[in-house]
């Protein structure tokens, strides 16, 4: 008999000998977690006591503590995936999740900024030297809001005959090298003559010299959404925005699976259900967004 929280630790080792990553492990341990001390609400305490109807009476709980179905999906893949690591490690005799279904929901669609939108946002936020580059940098590469957090000076190749932007590889992050069109070479050049002075190699800083956190960077473009006047968009539509717009004009799909960092071209062709008018009609370089 194993209790519920040494397997859970036991879980936990599982994930990193697998070397998944940092945030998946934290994901489905904070899951796991959540699940135990329910269950121990219950008076349950080894996992081998754990009835189908125990880990539905949980997602009932989560449904009435307003949690989204996306939500408690989630929280359903980090319960099966606990008790078939726990049934195939043979440290229970079946499988309670086994029985435990899916929520249903519908993904929504990406949100994609019009040419008009995008525009009002680069407007918006034309004052403000950091925030523009940061804003130029999503709209012309693509990059995730994690990997221009990480992001250091030397990252930018401005004076080459072929500006480019370096993404390194860690963790989650595929190592990559996208060109840079002129309007983003302008925007990083004019905010480099202002940028703090710091000997942090971080490209974006604060004031202090500081490396600019991803909650400052959402927090900052969250505002500029609202002074362009752009409703319901978030940092990764400027990222879907990129894909979108570039798929649409008929940028080479293996080019643009390449350059977002995707693991898998499928992944791409997902936004060809969410463009419309895509043209065929040739290709076109990544300086016309």
């Amino acid at each position: 008999m194993i209790t519920l929280n040494d397997a859970h630790q036991q879980f936990v080792g599982h994930l990193k000998g697998r070397n998944r990553a940092a945030a998946t492990i934290l994901a489905y341990g904070k899951d796991i977690e959540q699940l135990i001390n329910f269950l121990n609400s219950l008076s349950k305490e080894s996992a081998d006591s754990i009835q189908t109807q125990d880990l539905k009476l949980f997602m009932d709980k989560l449904s009435k503590e307003n949690y989204t179905p996306k939500s408690i999906s989630r929280k359903t893949n980090s319960t099966k995936t606990f008790f078939k690591f726990l049934k195939t490690s043979n440290l229970i005799p079946d499988d309670p999740a086994r029985g435990l279904e899916h929520p249903k929901f519908e993904n929504k669609p990406p949100r994609i900024l019009s040419e008009l939108e995008y525009r009002a946002l680069r407007d918006a936020s034309r004052s403000d030297l950091r925030m523009f580059a940061i804003i130029e940098l999503f709209l012309q590469t693509g990059i995730r809001i994690g990997e221009l957090a990480k992001l250091q000076v030397t990252a930018a190749d401005l004076d080459s005959t072929s500006p480019s932007l370096h993404i390194r590889p860690e963790e989650g992050t595929v190592e990559r090298t996208i060109p840079l069109n002129k309007p983003a070479v302008e925007a990083i050049r004019k905010y480099l003559q202002v940028r703090s002075p710091s000997s942090n190699p971080a490209l974006f800083v604060t004031k202090t010299g500081k490396p600019l956190l991803i909650r400052n960077i959402r927090t900052a473009i969250d505002r500029y959404f609202r002074l362009a006047g752009i409703n319901q968009a978030k940092v990764n539509d400027l990222r879907h925005t990129w894909i979108a717009h570039h798929l649409k004009a008929g940028t080479s799909l293996l080019l643009i699976s390449k350059l977002a960092g995707h693991k898998r071209v499928s992944t791409t062709e997902r936004y060809l259900q969410f463009i419309q008018g895509k043209t065929a009609e040739g290709k076109i370089t990544l300086d016309e967004l």
